[in-house]
């Protein structure tokens, strides 16, 4: 095999001595662990490693062939995968440390290998340029780009091995990549289902990073070793017996906890060794046909033969932990006032205990989770510890999975990448860099380039929020956004505001009846409130405060029940502005309609400094949808979406359209109106009224009816909360006796 300038006879190379004995326990070991393999395959890639790295040493002295001879073991022994991770393994650092070339492996050992070498000198390359923070988050990014899972299982696997030998190296070099470790690689290996590399990761990192606090852990478990393992059996002797009389099928596990997860417990509880109870979990493993419900079958069985400690108990399986871990779990005290924590779960879900892959997997929204989960855990473990001759390869060529399938990966304009939801906005990605930075967001850039900040984001864009010195918080956010941390803060926005507006509408309403001498018990104006349409005072008040109702209007009610004991029909009627021509009501209609929450409108985070008017060729109102069309002069023209102008300026001004939109915040009111047709009968606008104001609790601003030989057309403007609360009048309003048509009056 020639490469670049070099040449290694791998056909005539016939490994003798050192090199034969470790090739013989490489085929050996294949043997035991593969039903079938590509025995060639292996031979050829051990000696062109042994040949590319001959004469090259490691920190420890030892020969540098060794590593990614050890790596290849990992890969069959630990992680059971196929002959193409373990000739990829054996290579995995030729093309970056020697002269072998990746087109040298790729015409050696094809496309496959050559695909996983090139993804793991990638990979390896990226940490390189990455500080430890980012590490974890850009894997996410790797993992979710590659071409072939084993990458990053071998990659694991590289890393278990340098920890195993990390002593040999100096003390800032341990401390770095004990680091590096802890922070990338056990979160990793978690989220692909390796939890026992997890754990020993973890504790290799321990040891590198706190060798004292490690051997003092380390020293006291192997103390207790053998009086664990005694008191386990006493402990689970009466349970014993019952799970055998019910006919239960089980296994006892009483393994201790690994070292690092004590230490965290004794830095967290602030307790020495001595004083944490639960170094070890007695775990009970019901085998199938057992389920969940047997489950709580063994768990009446523990608290018949123990006290259970009510505040230490947990429910996992009725309500699994998001990375999908299911189990009971409970602490009991013995008759000798020892506390024993006991785990119990069916054999599947202690598979997806010990693998953890189900940590980071994600699901389309309407799946049945728990089933999913089952079937991938079982399916990912059965197909790496019992691979079958027919399935190895198909399994990994279908392990092309995105471990995130649910989250997109964004850069901040310095690069820095970020991890969001899926179907998030520039504003989730604000409130993401800092919740001040998210309440000051006026506009974005995605790519370069403005774009409203409601916008989807995609992964990959790269996104520059830009902020104004003032809070810009905008409760129509609410609907855009999708993380919690942003949906909290605007929540929290909005009950402020709600307070703030109807505060302002109280006092607005307070200082009119002092002027005017008004006085009137609660009581009574929670009934005049109610009369003019307004389902609370509170809402009559916030009302007021926004400016979508006037003030003087309650102060007519207020003074027509003070002199009559009611308000006066007549007076609200010519209020409502009956008897209108049909010119009129128009008139009156869109200029009511174009008034009300006029500062409720949005372009890009912006609120009430937009100058802006509307078309008179389609006379949009709060609640259509709507779009800006920036004139030649500067003007912004709000426009209908379905306006036949509109689609012609798209067509041939397509750059100066911008999306505009209706801030929505709770309590807020847009107006309407409904055309009605129908037959004239005595009482029917009373009824009309009578539907609307008290069984939909709306407030109507005024009618219009034409009337005729017995049949009558109306139109009504009322205040609505949306369009669907509109649609909602109109259905009941068709309910009414003599109604022929109900639409809404465009």
């Amino acid at each position: 095999m020639s490469t670049n300038g070099k040449k290694y006879d791998i056909q005539g190379f016939t490994p003798e001595g050192f090199a034969l004995q470790h090739m013989d326990e490489l085929i050996q070991l294949c043997d035991k662990q593969m039903d079938s393999y590509d025995r060639d395959l292996v031979e050829r890639a051990y000696k062109l490693a042994y040949l590319s790295h001959d004469g090259i040493t490691r920190a420890s002295g030892e020969p540098y062939f060794l590593h990614p001879l050890a790596v290849a073991k990992i890969v069959i022994e630990e992680l059971n995968l196929d002959d193409v991770s373990v000739a990829a393994a054996l290579l995995h650092d030729t093309v970056e440390d020697t002269e072998v070339s990746l087109d040298d492996i790729k015409k050696e050992f094809g496309d496959t290998v050559a695909l996983l070498i090139d993804g793991l000198t990638k990979i390896s390359g990226a940490f390189k340029s990455k500080n430890i923070k980012q590490a974890e988050t850009f894997m996410k990014f790797i993992m979710a780009m590659s071409k072939d899972y084993r990458v990053v299982f071998i990659k694991l696997a590289d890393r278990l091995h340098n920890m195993r030998t990390l002593s040999s190296l100096a003390t800032s070099k341990q401390v770095r990549i004990a680091t590096e470790t802890q922070e990338l690689y056990a979160p990793l290996a978690h989220r692909i289902g390796l939890y026992i590399v997890k754990s020993e990761l973890e504790d290799l990192c321990f040891r590198a990073m706190d060798p004292t606090g490690y051997k003092f852990i380390a020293r006291k478990l192997k103390e207790k070793k053998e009086s664990r393992e005694e008191f386990i059996e006493l402990f689970m002797e009466p349970i014993k017996e019952q799970l055998h009389n019910a006919g239960f099928n089980f296994e006892i596990k009483g393994r201790p906890k690994h070292i690092y997860s004590i230490y965290k417990k004794m830095m967290r509880q602030q307790k020495p060794f001595e004083e944490i109870y639960d170094l070890f979990a007695i775990r009970i493993i019901l085998d199938e046909p057992h389920t969940k419900e047997d489950c709580w079958r063994v768990y009446s069985f523990i608290t018949d033969s123990y006290t259970p400690i009510p505040a230490r108990f947990r429910d996992f399986i009725s309500v699994p932990k998001v990375n999908g871990y299911q189990s009971l779990h409970t602490t009991v005290i013995t008759n000798r006032g020892r506390k024993v924590e006991v785990q119990i779960r069916t054999r599947m879900m202690d598979r997806v205990a010990e693998q953890g892959l189900a940590a980071h997997w994600k699901y389309k929204e309407g799946s049945n989770k728990n089933s999913d989960l089952e079937k991938l855990i079982g399916w990912i473990r059965d197909s790496l510890e019992q691979p079958r001759p027919d399935q190895a390869t198909e399994f990994m060529e279908d392990f092309q999975l995105n471990l995130y399938t649910d989250e997109i990966y964004v850069f901040t304009p310095k690069g820095e990448l970020k991890t969001l939801p899926k179907g998030s906005t520039p504003i989730d990605f604000a409130f993401d860099i800092h919740s001040e930075i998210g309440e000051r967001s006026i506009a974005a850039k995605v790519n370069g380039k403005i774009v409203p900040l409601r916008q989807v984001l995609q992964s990959g864009d790269q996104v520059e929020i830009i902020t104004g010195k003032n809070s810009n918080l905008n409760p129509d956010w609410i609907n855009d956004v999708v993380t919690h941390k942003a949906k909290s803060r605007i929540r929290q926005y909005i009950r402020q505001e709600e307070r703030k507006m109807s505060d302002k509408g109280r006092e607005e309403w307070l200082k009119k009846a002092e002027k005017l001498n008004l006085e009137i018990s609660d009581q009574d104006l929670a009934k005049v409130i109610n009369k003019l349409g307004f389902p609370s005072t509170q809402s009559m008040y916030y009302a007021i405060g926004v400016d979508s109702y006037d003030v003087n209007k309650l102060v007519k009610g207020v003074k027509s029940f003070l002199s009559k004991g009611r308000v006066d029909d007549e007076d609200e009627a010519k209020s409502k502005g009956v008897g209108l021509s049909e010119e009129e009501f128009e008139d009156r209609y869109y200029d009511q309609a174009q008034s009300a929450n006029k500062k409720l409108l949005v372009m890009d985070g912006n609120l009430s400094n937009i100058k802006y008017s509307f078309a008179a060729c389609c006379n949009p109102i709060p609640g259509d949808e709507v779009v800006g069309y920036i004139s030649r002069n500067g003007e912004l023209k709000i426009h209908r979406t379905n306006c036949n102008n509109l689609r012609h300026l798209i067509k041939t001004d397509p750059d100066h359209i911008v999306d505009v939109s209706w801030a929505k915040a709770a309590g807020s009111q847009f107006v309407g109106a409904i055309r009605i047709i129908g037959e004239d009968r005595v009482g029917l606008i009373n009824d009309i009224s009578t539907v609307i104001s008290s069984s939909l609790k709306t407030n109507m601003k005024s009618i219009n009816v034409n009337s005729d030989t017995g049949s009558f057309e109306g139109t009504l403007i009322l205040y609505v909360e949306d369009i669907k609360h509109l649609e909602k009048v109109i259905k009941r309003i068709m309910q009414i006796d003599g109604i022929k048509q109900a639409y809404r009056y465009e």
